[in-house]
Protein backbone atom coordinates (compact mmCIF):
# COMPACT_ATOMS: atom_id res chain seq x y z
CA UNK A 1 0.00 0.00 0.00
CA UNK A 2 1.38 3.16 -0.80
CA UNK A 3 1.33 6.61 1.29
CA UNK A 4 -1.91 7.50 0.28
CA UNK A 5 -3.45 4.53 0.83
CA UNK A 6 -2.38 4.35 3.81
CA UNK A 7 -3.21 7.91 4.91
CA UNK A 8 -6.86 7.17 4.04
CA UNK A 9 -6.83 4.00 6.54
CA UNK A 10 -5.62 5.96 8.95
CA UNK A 11 -8.06 8.83 8.91
CA UNK A 12 -11.01 6.11 8.56
CA UNK A 13 -9.64 4.08 11.85
CA UNK A 14 -9.01 7.44 13.26
CA UNK A 15 -13.01 9.11 12.38
CA UNK A 16 -14.60 5.29 13.61
CA UNK A 17 -12.59 5.00 16.97
CA UNK A 18 -13.65 8.69 17.54
CA UNK A 19 -17.39 8.66 16.22
CA UNK A 20 -17.48 5.57 18.51
CA UNK A 21 -17.33 8.02 21.50
CA UNK A 22 -19.52 10.94 19.97
CA UNK A 23 -23.27 9.85 19.30
CA UNK A 24 -23.68 8.95 23.17
CA UNK A 25 -22.05 12.35 24.30
CA UNK A 26 -24.49 14.22 21.93
CA UNK A 27 -27.45 12.20 22.94
CA UNK A 28 -26.93 11.51 26.82
CA UNK A 29 -26.09 15.52 27.43
CA UNK A 30 -29.66 16.09 26.86
CA UNK A 31 -31.48 12.89 28.68
CA UNK A 32 -29.14 14.15 31.55
CA UNK A 33 -30.29 17.24 31.15
CA UNK A 34 -33.49 16.55 31.43
CA UNK A 35 -33.87 14.33 33.85
CA UNK A 36 -32.37 17.28 36.43
CA UNK A 37 -35.01 19.80 34.61
CA UNK A 38 -37.56 17.11 35.73
CA UNK A 39 -35.58 16.89 39.66
CA UNK A 40 -36.08 21.27 39.54
CA UNK A 41 -39.50 21.02 38.73
CA UNK A 42 -40.99 18.65 40.90
CA UNK A 43 -38.29 18.24 43.79
CA UNK A 44 -38.47 14.71 43.14
CA UNK A 45 -34.96 13.24 44.71
CA UNK A 46 -34.99 9.94 41.93
CA UNK A 47 -34.35 12.18 39.43
CA UNK A 48 -31.59 13.82 40.83
CA UNK A 49 -30.10 10.13 41.28
CA UNK A 50 -30.70 9.47 37.90
CA UNK A 51 -28.98 12.31 36.60
CA UNK A 52 -25.88 11.47 38.64
CA UNK A 53 -25.94 8.11 37.68
CA UNK A 54 -26.47 8.50 33.74
CA UNK A 55 -24.11 11.76 34.22
CA UNK A 56 -21.18 9.62 35.91
CA UNK A 57 -21.26 7.50 32.37
CA UNK A 58 -21.61 11.15 29.94
CA UNK A 59 -18.46 11.73 31.70
CA UNK A 60 -16.69 8.98 31.17
CA UNK A 61 -17.53 8.40 27.50
CA UNK A 62 -17.10 12.66 26.83
CA UNK A 63 -13.38 12.01 28.42
CA UNK A 64 -12.88 9.37 26.35
CA UNK A 65 -13.89 11.09 23.05
CA UNK A 66 -12.17 14.28 23.64
CA UNK A 67 -8.45 12.19 23.23
CA UNK A 68 -9.75 10.30 20.36
CA UNK A 69 -10.74 13.94 18.33
CA UNK A 70 -7.67 15.44 18.83
CA UNK A 71 -5.52 13.71 16.88
CA UNK A 72 -8.14 14.23 13.87
CA UNK A 73 -7.14 18.05 13.84
CA UNK A 74 -3.62 16.77 13.55
CA UNK A 75 -3.96 14.39 10.30
CA UNK A 76 -4.43 17.66 8.22
CA UNK A 77 -1.25 19.55 8.61
CA UNK A 78 0.31 15.87 8.69
CA UNK A 79 -0.98 13.21 6.07
CA UNK A 80 -2.99 15.84 4.26
CA UNK A 81 -1.32 18.93 4.15
CA UNK A 82 -2.28 19.47 0.04
CA UNK A 83 -5.71 19.88 1.59
CA UNK A 84 -5.29 22.17 3.46
CA UNK A 85 -3.01 24.44 1.71
CA UNK A 86 -6.22 24.07 -0.96
CA UNK A 87 -8.95 24.70 1.24
CA UNK A 88 -7.57 25.57 4.74
CA UNK A 89 -9.15 29.32 4.97
CA UNK A 90 -12.76 27.82 4.40
CA UNK A 91 -12.39 24.54 6.11
CA UNK A 92 -10.50 26.08 9.09
CA UNK A 93 -12.60 28.56 9.99
CA UNK A 94 -16.06 26.59 10.95
CA UNK A 95 -13.20 24.07 13.08
CA UNK A 96 -11.93 27.30 14.75
CA UNK A 97 -15.01 28.59 15.90
CA UNK A 98 -16.00 24.99 17.28
CA UNK A 99 -12.47 24.74 19.31
CA UNK A 100 -12.65 28.58 20.47
CA UNK A 101 -16.59 28.08 21.33
CA UNK A 102 -18.49 24.87 21.92
CA UNK A 103 -15.65 22.98 22.83
CA UNK A 104 -14.69 25.80 25.42
CA UNK A 105 -18.35 26.07 26.96
CA UNK A 106 -18.82 22.67 26.79
CA UNK A 107 -15.32 21.54 29.14
CA UNK A 108 -16.16 24.60 31.39
CA UNK A 109 -19.52 24.31 31.81
CA UNK A 110 -19.35 19.85 32.57
CA UNK A 111 -16.77 21.15 34.96
CA UNK A 112 -19.28 23.39 37.17
CA UNK A 113 -21.68 20.61 37.22
CA UNK A 114 -19.06 18.15 38.17
CA UNK A 115 -18.08 19.81 41.17
CA UNK A 116 -21.18 21.92 41.49
CA UNK A 117 -23.39 19.83 43.17
CA UNK A 118 -24.74 21.12 46.70
CA UNK A 119 -22.78 24.13 46.05
CA UNK A 120 -24.46 25.92 43.64
CA UNK A 121 -28.28 27.50 43.37
CA UNK A 122 -30.12 24.62 41.82
CA UNK A 123 -30.81 27.27 38.90
CA UNK A 124 -27.52 28.10 38.56
CA UNK A 125 -26.14 24.28 38.26
CA UNK A 126 -29.20 23.36 36.07
CA UNK A 127 -28.03 26.11 33.65
CA UNK A 128 -24.76 24.38 33.25
CA UNK A 129 -25.24 21.17 32.38
CA UNK A 130 -27.88 22.76 29.95
CA UNK A 131 -24.91 24.76 28.74
CA UNK A 132 -22.88 21.36 28.50
CA UNK A 133 -25.77 19.83 26.18
CA UNK A 134 -26.46 22.60 23.83
CA UNK A 135 -22.29 23.15 23.34
CA UNK A 136 -21.83 19.59 22.58
CA UNK A 137 -24.51 20.05 20.06
CA UNK A 138 -23.22 23.20 18.73
CA UNK A 139 -19.95 21.43 18.50
CA UNK A 140 -21.38 19.12 16.27
CA UNK A 141 -23.02 21.68 14.08
CA UNK A 142 -19.29 23.57 13.07
CA UNK A 143 -17.78 20.28 12.59
CA UNK A 144 -20.12 19.04 9.93
CA UNK A 145 -20.12 22.53 8.68
CA UNK A 146 -16.67 22.05 7.79
CA UNK A 147 -18.21 18.56 6.71
CA UNK A 148 -20.69 19.85 4.35
CA UNK A 149 -18.06 21.91 2.61
CA UNK A 150 -16.46 18.92 1.16
CA UNK A 151 -19.71 17.39 0.22
CA UNK A 152 -21.43 20.33 -1.22
CA UNK A 153 -18.99 23.49 -1.79
CA UNK A 154 -20.61 26.58 -1.00
CA UNK A 155 -19.79 29.94 -0.09
CA UNK A 156 -15.99 29.73 -1.82
CA UNK A 157 -14.17 31.22 -4.97
CA UNK A 158 -11.00 29.97 -6.63
CA UNK A 159 -7.85 32.38 -6.57
CA UNK A 160 -4.77 32.66 -7.90
CA UNK A 161 -1.48 33.13 -5.64
CA UNK A 162 2.01 33.95 -6.69
CA UNK A 163 4.79 32.10 -4.47
CA UNK A 164 8.08 34.02 -3.80
CA UNK A 165 10.00 31.35 -6.39
CA UNK A 166 7.67 32.86 -9.28
CA UNK A 167 5.06 29.80 -9.43
CA UNK A 168 1.60 30.29 -9.09
CA UNK A 169 -1.03 28.24 -6.88
CA UNK A 170 -4.76 27.81 -7.27
CA UNK A 171 -6.56 28.07 -3.26
CA UNK A 172 -10.37 28.06 -2.36
CA UNK A 173 -10.85 30.89 0.10
CA UNK A 174 -14.14 31.98 1.87
CA UNK A 175 -16.31 34.45 -0.27
CA UNK A 176 -19.54 34.29 1.72
CA UNK A 177 -19.73 32.96 5.32
CA UNK A 178 -23.41 33.05 5.65
CA UNK A 179 -23.52 30.77 2.68
CA UNK A 180 -20.93 28.34 4.52
CA UNK A 181 -23.42 28.02 7.45
CA UNK A 182 -26.54 27.42 5.71
CA UNK A 183 -24.84 24.90 3.13
CA UNK A 184 -28.28 22.74 1.85
CA UNK A 185 -26.43 19.78 2.79
CA UNK A 186 -25.80 20.72 6.67
CA UNK A 187 -29.42 21.03 6.71
CA UNK A 188 -30.04 17.57 6.01
CA UNK A 189 -27.00 16.40 7.91
CA UNK A 190 -27.32 18.05 11.35
CA UNK A 191 -30.66 16.76 11.47
CA UNK A 192 -29.34 13.56 11.19
CA UNK A 193 -26.61 13.47 13.17
CA UNK A 194 -28.85 14.73 15.97
CA UNK A 195 -31.18 12.34 16.13
CA UNK A 196 -28.47 9.62 15.46
CA UNK A 197 -26.95 10.94 18.97
CA UNK A 198 -30.26 10.43 20.71
CA UNK A 199 -30.60 7.39 19.51
CA UNK A 200 -27.76 6.04 20.51
CA UNK A 201 -28.04 7.38 24.07
CA UNK A 202 -32.01 5.62 24.54
CA UNK A 203 -30.36 2.42 23.21
CA UNK A 204 -27.95 2.71 25.52
CA UNK A 205 -30.43 3.93 28.83
CA UNK A 206 -32.54 1.06 27.36
CA UNK A 207 -29.82 -1.77 27.75
CA UNK A 208 -28.41 -0.77 30.67
CA UNK A 209 -31.94 -0.42 32.57
CA UNK A 210 -33.48 -3.43 30.85
CA UNK A 211 -29.83 -5.83 32.11
CA UNK A 212 -31.00 -4.32 35.86
CA UNK A 213 -34.79 -5.10 35.46
CA UNK A 214 -33.44 -8.24 34.00
CA UNK A 215 -31.49 -9.11 37.11
CA UNK A 216 -34.55 -7.64 39.50
CA UNK A 217 -32.20 -5.40 41.24
CA UNK A 218 -33.24 -3.26 44.33
CA UNK A 219 -33.35 -0.13 42.84
CA UNK A 220 -36.30 -1.10 40.25
CA UNK A 221 -38.37 1.85 40.16
CA UNK A 222 -34.77 4.42 39.53
CA UNK A 223 -34.43 1.92 36.68
CA UNK A 224 -38.06 1.99 35.14
CA UNK A 225 -38.00 5.46 35.27
CA UNK A 226 -34.71 5.50 33.08
CA UNK A 227 -36.26 3.21 30.86
CA UNK A 228 -39.58 5.02 30.26
CA UNK A 229 -37.51 7.91 29.12
CA UNK A 230 -35.45 5.93 26.76
CA UNK A 231 -37.87 4.08 25.05
CA UNK A 232 -40.05 7.37 24.24
CA UNK A 233 -36.93 8.89 22.96
CA UNK A 234 -35.91 5.70 20.67
CA UNK A 235 -38.99 5.36 19.35
CA UNK A 236 -39.37 9.40 18.16
CA UNK A 237 -35.93 9.50 17.51
CA UNK A 238 -35.79 6.75 15.11
CA UNK A 239 -38.79 7.69 13.49
CA UNK A 240 -37.22 11.25 13.07
CA UNK A 241 -34.17 9.20 11.43
CA UNK A 242 -35.88 7.65 8.97
CA UNK A 243 -37.90 10.70 7.86
CA UNK A 244 -34.80 12.64 8.10
CA UNK A 245 -32.98 9.69 5.83
CA UNK A 246 -35.87 10.22 3.14
CA UNK A 247 -34.88 13.68 2.76
CA UNK A 248 -31.17 13.25 3.12
CA UNK A 249 -31.36 10.88 0.10
CA UNK A 250 -33.30 12.81 -2.14
CA UNK A 251 -31.05 15.77 -1.94
CA UNK A 252 -28.06 13.13 -2.53
CA UNK A 253 -29.84 12.96 -5.75
CA UNK A 254 -29.47 15.84 -6.49
CA UNK A 255 -25.67 17.07 -4.79
CA UNK A 256 -23.82 13.50 -5.12
CA UNK A 257 -25.94 11.72 -7.81
CA UNK A 258 -22.96 9.41 -8.04
CA UNK A 259 -22.90 8.13 -4.76
CA UNK A 260 -26.58 7.48 -5.01
CA UNK A 261 -25.81 5.43 -8.08
CA UNK A 262 -23.19 3.51 -6.10
CA UNK A 263 -25.58 2.61 -3.21
CA UNK A 264 -28.04 1.26 -5.66
CA UNK A 265 -25.49 -0.30 -7.86
CA UNK A 266 -27.66 1.74 -10.51
CA UNK A 267 -25.15 1.01 -13.54
CA UNK A 268 -27.44 2.83 -16.20
CA UNK A 269 -29.91 5.76 -16.06
CA UNK A 270 -33.29 4.31 -15.35
CA UNK A 271 -37.27 6.22 -15.60
CA UNK A 272 -38.73 5.06 -13.57
CA UNK A 273 -35.69 3.53 -11.52
CA UNK A 274 -36.14 0.37 -9.78
CA UNK A 275 -34.82 -0.33 -5.93
CA UNK A 276 -32.43 -2.71 -5.52
CA UNK A 277 -33.32 -5.57 -2.30
CA UNK A 278 -30.34 -7.36 -3.65
CA UNK A 279 -27.88 -6.88 -5.94
CA UNK A 280 -24.38 -8.92 -6.61
CA UNK A 281 -22.79 -6.89 -9.10
CA UNK A 282 -19.52 -7.45 -11.54
CA UNK A 283 -17.90 -4.12 -10.72
CA UNK A 284 -14.97 -4.10 -13.29
CA UNK A 285 -17.63 -4.55 -15.79
CA UNK A 286 -19.96 -2.36 -14.45
CA UNK A 287 -22.82 -4.75 -14.48
CA UNK A 288 -25.53 -6.74 -12.82
CA UNK A 289 -24.50 -10.83 -12.12
CA UNK A 290 -27.97 -11.07 -10.39
CA UNK A 291 -30.38 -8.58 -8.80
CA UNK A 292 -33.66 -8.11 -6.95
CA UNK A 293 -35.00 -4.88 -7.74
CA UNK A 294 -38.73 -3.39 -7.03
CA UNK A 295 -39.43 -1.04 -10.35
CA UNK A 296 -40.48 2.36 -9.77
CA UNK A 297 -39.25 2.28 -5.79
CA UNK A 298 -36.46 4.25 -6.05
CA UNK A 299 -38.00 6.89 -8.43
CA UNK A 300 -40.39 7.34 -5.88
CA UNK A 301 -38.32 7.62 -2.77
CA UNK A 302 -36.10 10.20 -4.87
CA UNK A 303 -39.23 12.51 -6.17
CA UNK A 304 -42.09 11.49 -4.54
CA UNK A 305 -43.73 10.44 -7.40
CA UNK A 306 -43.45 7.13 -9.64
CA UNK A 307 -41.65 8.85 -12.50
CA UNK A 308 -38.46 10.50 -12.48
CA UNK A 309 -35.04 9.82 -14.09
CA UNK A 310 -32.14 8.97 -11.39
CA UNK A 311 -28.45 8.77 -13.19
CA UNK A 312 -26.69 5.60 -13.43
CA UNK A 313 -23.29 5.24 -12.88
CA UNK A 314 -21.94 4.34 -16.47
CA UNK A 315 -24.12 8.09 -17.83
CA UNK A 316 -22.16 9.81 -14.73
CA UNK A 317 -19.26 8.71 -15.58
CA UNK A 318 -19.28 10.12 -19.29
CA UNK A 319 -20.42 12.86 -17.46
CA UNK A 320 -17.87 13.67 -15.38
CA UNK A 321 -15.28 12.92 -17.70
CA UNK A 322 -16.26 16.06 -20.44
CA UNK A 323 -16.43 18.01 -17.10
CA UNK A 324 -13.61 17.07 -15.09
CA UNK A 325 -11.14 15.64 -17.35
CA UNK A 326 -10.46 11.65 -18.40
CA UNK A 327 -10.36 9.97 -14.88
CA UNK A 328 -12.58 7.24 -12.93
CA UNK A 329 -15.06 8.83 -10.75
CA UNK A 330 -16.80 5.55 -9.29
CA UNK A 331 -16.45 4.92 -5.72
CA UNK A 332 -16.28 1.79 -4.43
CA UNK A 333 -19.57 0.30 -5.36
CA UNK A 334 -20.08 -3.03 -3.69
CA UNK A 335 -18.73 -1.27 -0.41
CA UNK A 336 -21.10 2.23 -0.74
CA UNK A 337 -23.62 -0.21 -1.81
CA UNK A 338 -23.85 -2.86 1.50
CA UNK A 339 -22.96 0.26 3.75
CA UNK A 340 -25.85 1.76 3.28
CA UNK A 341 -28.19 -1.26 3.48
CA UNK A 342 -26.62 -1.77 6.93
CA UNK A 343 -27.39 1.65 7.73
CA UNK A 344 -30.66 1.64 6.36
CA UNK A 345 -31.47 -2.45 7.53
CA UNK A 346 -30.46 -1.47 11.28
CA UNK A 347 -32.11 1.76 11.46
CA UNK A 348 -35.74 -0.10 10.88
CA UNK A 349 -34.85 -2.86 12.95
CA UNK A 350 -34.48 -0.03 16.01
CA UNK A 351 -37.66 1.69 14.78
CA UNK A 352 -39.37 -2.33 15.18
CA UNK A 353 -37.45 -2.53 18.54
CA UNK A 354 -38.43 0.65 19.86
CA UNK A 355 -41.57 0.86 19.21
CA UNK A 356 -42.90 -2.81 20.17
CA UNK A 357 -41.21 -1.84 23.68
CA UNK A 358 -42.84 1.20 24.09
CA UNK A 359 -46.04 -1.03 23.22
CA UNK A 360 -44.83 -3.60 25.65
CA UNK A 361 -44.58 -0.68 28.73
CA UNK A 362 -47.75 0.88 27.74
CA UNK A 363 -49.77 -2.35 28.20
CA UNK A 364 -47.80 -2.27 31.79
CA UNK A 365 -46.02 -6.03 30.78
CA UNK A 366 -42.83 -4.83 30.09
CA UNK A 367 -41.10 -7.09 32.87
CA UNK A 368 -43.45 -9.87 32.14
CA UNK A 369 -41.85 -10.14 28.43
CA UNK A 370 -38.59 -11.40 29.79
CA UNK A 371 -37.74 -12.21 26.44
CA UNK A 372 -37.33 -8.64 25.42
CA UNK A 373 -35.45 -7.44 28.78
CA UNK A 374 -32.73 -9.91 27.70
CA UNK A 375 -31.68 -9.03 24.40
CA UNK A 376 -32.31 -5.07 24.39
CA UNK A 377 -28.82 -5.18 26.51
CA UNK A 378 -27.11 -6.08 23.00
CA UNK A 379 -29.15 -3.71 20.80
CA UNK A 380 -26.78 -1.11 22.59
CA UNK A 381 -24.41 -1.89 19.99
CA UNK A 382 -26.78 -1.54 16.99
CA UNK A 383 -26.82 2.02 16.40
CA UNK A 384 -23.23 2.57 17.15
CA UNK A 385 -22.85 -0.06 14.26
CA UNK A 386 -25.42 2.34 11.84
CA UNK A 387 -23.56 4.92 13.07
CA UNK A 388 -20.11 3.57 11.75
CA UNK A 389 -21.87 2.46 8.32
CA UNK A 390 -23.53 5.40 7.89
CA UNK A 391 -20.47 7.50 8.09
CA UNK A 392 -18.87 5.16 6.20
CA UNK A 393 -20.81 5.41 3.06
CA UNK A 394 -20.98 8.99 3.38
CA UNK A 395 -17.11 9.59 3.00
CA UNK A 396 -16.30 6.42 1.04
CA UNK A 397 -19.35 6.96 -1.43
CA UNK A 398 -17.69 11.22 -2.43
CA UNK A 399 -14.79 9.36 -3.58
CA UNK A 400 -12.77 10.23 -5.49
CA UNK A 401 -13.12 13.72 -4.52
CA UNK A 402 -12.47 14.46 -1.08
CA UNK A 403 -13.82 18.01 -1.60
CA UNK A 404 -16.69 16.78 -4.18
CA UNK A 405 -15.78 18.55 -7.63
CA UNK A 406 -12.77 20.70 -6.29
CA UNK A 407 -10.09 18.40 -5.01
CA UNK A 408 -9.52 14.68 -5.91
CA UNK A 409 -8.14 12.82 -2.55
CA UNK A 410 -5.08 12.23 -4.39
CA UNK A 411 -4.07 15.50 -4.83
CA UNK A 412 -4.43 15.85 -1.38
CA UNK A 413 -1.97 14.11 0.44
CA UNK A 414 1.16 14.90 1.95
CA UNK A 415 3.71 15.10 -0.73
CA UNK A 416 6.90 14.44 1.73
CA UNK A 417 5.38 11.95 4.17
CA UNK A 418 6.51 8.62 3.51
CA UNK A 419 4.67 5.29 3.47
CA UNK A 420 6.72 4.23 6.25
CA UNK A 421 5.93 7.16 8.41
CA UNK A 422 2.12 6.51 8.12
CA UNK A 423 2.41 2.93 8.72
CA UNK A 424 3.88 3.58 11.78
CA UNK A 425 1.60 6.15 13.12
CA UNK A 426 -1.11 3.85 11.71
CA UNK A 427 -0.45 1.37 14.10
CA UNK A 428 0.38 3.29 17.07
CA UNK A 429 -2.62 5.32 16.72
CA UNK A 430 -4.64 1.96 16.16
CA UNK A 431 -3.31 0.10 19.07
CA UNK A 432 -3.81 3.59 21.02
CA UNK A 433 -7.41 4.05 20.23
CA UNK A 434 -7.89 0.03 20.67
CA UNK A 435 -6.92 0.35 23.91
CA UNK A 436 -8.78 4.10 24.70
CA UNK A 437 -11.84 1.87 23.08
CA UNK A 438 -11.65 -1.16 25.54
CA UNK A 439 -11.17 1.42 28.58
CA UNK A 440 -14.11 3.27 27.75
CA UNK A 441 -16.54 0.04 27.23
CA UNK A 442 -15.20 -1.31 30.65
CA UNK A 443 -15.53 1.52 32.72
CA UNK A 444 -18.99 2.25 31.19
CA UNK A 445 -20.33 -1.71 31.70
CA UNK A 446 -18.84 -1.41 35.31
CA UNK A 447 -20.51 1.46 36.34
CA UNK A 448 -23.44 0.86 35.12
CA UNK A 449 -23.87 -2.13 36.97
CA UNK A 450 -22.72 -0.49 39.93
CA UNK A 451 -26.07 0.41 42.18
CA UNK A 452 -23.65 1.35 45.03
CA UNK A 453 -24.32 5.15 44.84
CA UNK A 454 -28.05 5.00 43.47
CA UNK A 455 -29.90 5.50 46.65
CA UNK A 456 -27.56 8.04 48.04
CA UNK A 457 -27.28 9.20 45.26
CA UNK A 458 -23.40 10.74 45.75
CA UNK A 459 -20.82 10.67 43.05
CA UNK A 460 -17.37 9.76 44.19
CA UNK A 461 -14.57 12.07 44.77
CA UNK A 462 -11.57 12.10 42.12
CA UNK A 463 -9.71 10.96 44.47
CA UNK A 464 -11.46 8.37 45.87
CA UNK A 465 -11.88 6.45 42.80
CA UNK A 466 -8.92 5.97 40.41
CA UNK A 467 -10.61 4.76 37.56
CA UNK A 468 -13.41 7.66 37.59
CA UNK A 469 -10.81 10.00 38.49
CA UNK A 470 -9.73 9.57 34.68
CA UNK A 471 -12.74 11.20 33.12
CA UNK A 472 -12.64 13.52 36.07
Amino acid sequence: MDALSLARLQFAVTTVYHFFFVPLTIGLSILVAVMQTIYFRTGNELYKRMAKFWGKLFIINFALGVVTGIVQEFQFGMNWSEYSRFVGDVFGAPLAVEALLAFFIESTFLGVWIFGWDRLKKGVHLASIWLVAIASNISALWILIANSFMQEPVGYALKTFTLPDGSTVQRAVMTDFFALITNPNLRVQFPHVFFSGLLTAAFFMMGVSAWHLWHRTKNREFFMRSFHIGVVVAAISSLMMALNGHVQAQHMVKSQPMKMAAAEALWNSEDPAAFSLFTIGDEPGRRDVFAIRIPALLSILAYNTPTGEVKGINDLQKEYEAKYGPGDYVPPVAFTYWTFRVMVGLGFLMILVSWFTLFRVMQQRLEQTRWLLRILPYMIVVPYAANTSGWLMTEVGRQPWIVYGLQRTADAVSPNVTTEMVFLSLVLFTVIYGVLMAVDIFLLNKYAKDETQIESGVLPEPSADPEIAVSY
